[in-house]
């Protein structure tokens, strides 16, 4: 079969399109031969060799734990009558998951059937691929987010693939909604899923003075005491800037750190007497977050959100064969919604 090989850690052209031989699924589990492939942001960094949330991998490897494709063979146990159904499963926090390949065994219980959309058509693969991890990371950081109408939410890196979930609910919820994203086209993007609404404003973090354009941006939502809470997965210097958009006192909500750096103010070092907002920092990622024992109810959640129509599922998608751009291009933040490998 056709798959995506990693050798050697390092760049994104160490991962190789190569042939590997076909699993075979063991006890409680199925072969899904797939048609879409999640691309996350720790498979870049167990890639180049940092481990993280995850163990490395042993070499040679299959990166990847997110697929969708249909059912093709059961192993000892499963019923028959799986086969032939689209699925889609997140196969586990292994580092080696295999998901990069165009056949994956995965384990029964770990499998979703992909609903029908607000159409009645099957859900698409890759929309399907976004729920399964990112979709149910959103719905994960929402519950301990609490938006409500009151609220005015900053969302950071707002045109990726938790972005645009977090933009969306926000506005369900009657909040106001201030999203950061990098550039013309990711704004643009926003624009398309946001239209018909006058309680959002987007804001170009890569331009020149682009603080003291948010703060305009909160006064033409009627929020000139600034911003209750901050959503944000970036960190930094952007994330901590971010932060600096809460009023005297809000919440910050963090749930990643993709420019490599924490929040300061989620490290108490953005500075007491210093016009700082005060602020309560919740934890949707690290050891000070709250437990996920059981992943399956908010993937559930998540794909009805997508299927029902409440959610619009933004993808970037690039050809099975093209891993190594899929990797560059979201290490370099070129991307809007979730990466996807078809």
């Amino acid at each position: 079969m056709d798959a995506v090989i990693l050798r050697d850690f390092g760049p994104a052209e160490n991962l190789e399109l190569a042939q590997a031989p076909d699993p075979v699924p063991g006890p409680g589990q199925v072969l899904v031969d797939a048609v879409a492939h999640g691309v996350h942001l720790v498979d870049t960094r167990l890639r180049a060799g940092e481990a993280g949330p995850l163990p490395l991998p042993r070499l040679p490897a299959i990166p990847g734990r997110e697929v969708a494709g249909t059912v093709s063979a059961v192993g000892p146990g499963v019923a028959p009558s799986w086969i032939g159904t689209a699925v889609v499963a997140h196969v586990g926090p292994r580092p080696d998951g295999g998901g990069y390949a165009r056949k994956v065994a995965v384990d029964e219980e770990r499998l979703h059937r992909v609903p029908a959309g607000p159409d009645g058509a099957t859900m698409e693969p890759a929309d399907a691929i976004a729920m399964i991890g990112t979709g149910r990371m959103a719905v994960y950081t929402l519950d301990i987010a609490s938006i409500s109408a009151a609220d005015v939410v900053v969302v950071t890196a707002a045109a990726g693939g938790l972005g645009t979930l977090f933009v969306q609910e926000a506005l369900r919820a009657g909040a106001r909604v201030l999203a950061l994203a990098g550039g013309e086209s990711k704004l643009g993007a926003l624009r398309a899923v946001t239209a018909g609404t006058d309680r959002i404003a987007l804001v170009d973090y890569s331009a020149e003075g682009w603080e003291e354009t948010a703060r305009a941006a909160l006064s033409s939502l009627d929020a000139t005491d600034g911003a209750t809470l901050v959503l944000d997965g970036v960190g930094g210097s952007l994330g901590t800037a971010a932060t600096r958009l809460l009023g005297g006192r809000g919440v910050l909500v963090v749930h990643g750190w993709a420019s490599g750096g924490p929040n300061a103010f989620a490290t108490n070092a953005a500075g007491a007497g210093t016009g700082a907002p005060e602020v309560e920092v919740r934890y949707a990622v690290g050891p000070d977050a709250p437990p996920m024992s059981d992943q399956r109810p908010y993937q559930e959640r998540a794909l009805a959100k997508a299927a029902s129509g409440e959610w619009r599922v933004l993808t970037h998608r690039v050809p099975f064969a093209e891993a190594a751009r899929a990797h560059r291009e979201l290490e370099e933040r070129r991307t809007t919604g979730k990466v996807v490998l078809v």
